[in-house]
């Protein structure tokens, strides 16, 4: 498959059966660790595991109980997919301090972790909540939809293990088109709140989602937009005599300013506590290079 060729994944929630094959797909591809001790994922009383994404897990199917109101069918049961939606309009690019994303022409949304200074602008400003921080070396993690496979013709790791179908892969078009043909069988069905999610949000998303039960079912917001973040790097480049204690304080000021974006709040020393020393060394080396372009 081309590289430059726009692509999307396609994800059918009414022909998902919870398997969650994807999820170790995803982990045994991207070598990513999981707690595997005796009791080390305690019961929680859901289908759903792990209940959020984390710095280890770039993805997670969700498991919801809704009642219906109909009597031969008490619960709607909505399991839907959570990880990089891979926006056309990526606010986790726009607010990269460091430049270690980025849009690919082909629609995917990676990353050099080389580059990642773990400020964790792109998670504030991510409408989803997707990217995740990783304490064990400060870095940020998310699903880059297996663009090493894409590279060399293939498909991502979760689409070549789904055994239901649930998951397809190609032409961005090819896969809007065949999201509206189902959406319009299942109406036809009866579902009267099937839609299809991702066609515009974010300028059109490279994850097209079929919401059998409407989109509200599977947690996925209303009209999502990139959120606001401060840049620290572009903010201060005009400013003189600016150390790094200035550029970390930026930092700091702008992780405080979008806590509120997050589903689950990480106070600021916290998020400080997992720098390395690399991570200080990089702020110390931007502030000089911010030092010597302002003179």
């Amino acid at each position: 498959m081309a590289n430059t060729k726009e692509v999307a994944m396609l994800f059918d929630a009414s022909h998902c059966t919870g398997c969650r094959g994807c999820q170790v797909a995803c982990k045994e591809w991207n070598v990513l660790p999981a707690r595997l001790g005796l009791n080390a994922n305690p019961f929680t009383g859901s289908y759903q595991g792990p209940m959020d994404l984390n710095g280890d897990t770039r993805l997670i199917m969700t498991f919801d109980e809704k009642p219906s109101g109909n009597k031969y069918h008490p619960i709607d049961w909505a399991i839907g997919r959570r990880s990089c939606y891979h926006c056309t309009d990526p606010g986790c690019v726009q607010a990269c301090s460091s430049g270690a994303l980025q849009k690919n022409e082909n629609g995917v949304v990676t990353f050099d972790t080389d580059k990642c200074n773990g400020c964790t602008f792109c998670q504030a400003a991510c409408p989803f909540d997707v990217p995740r921080f990783r304490p064990m070396d400060g870095k940020i993690d998310k699903c880059t939809l297996c663009m090493d496979r894409l590279e060399q013709g293939g498909k991502p790791a979760c689409v070549h293990t789904c055994q239901p179908e649930a998951l397809d892969f190609g032409p961005r078009e090819e896969m809007l088109k065949k999201a509206h043909a189902r959406v319009e069988f299942l109406k036809k069905k009866g579902f009267a709140k099937a839609e299809v999610y991702g066609e515009n949000e974010c300028g059109g998303l490279h994850v097209i989602q079929v919401c059998a039960l409407g989109h509200e079912a599977y947690g996925l917001p209303t009209n999502p937009e990139p959120k606001k973040v401060i840049n620290a790097i572009d903010v201060m480049k005009p400013v003189t005599a600016v150390g790094a204690a200035a550029v970390v304080g930026a930092l700091a000021v702008s992780f405080l300013a979008n806590l509120g974006y997050r589903r689950k709040a990480v106070t600021l020393e916290e998020a400080k506590a997992s720098w390395t020393p690399e991570q200080r060394a990089k702020a110390e080396a931007e502030a000089a290079e911010i030092r010597k372009a302002a003179k």
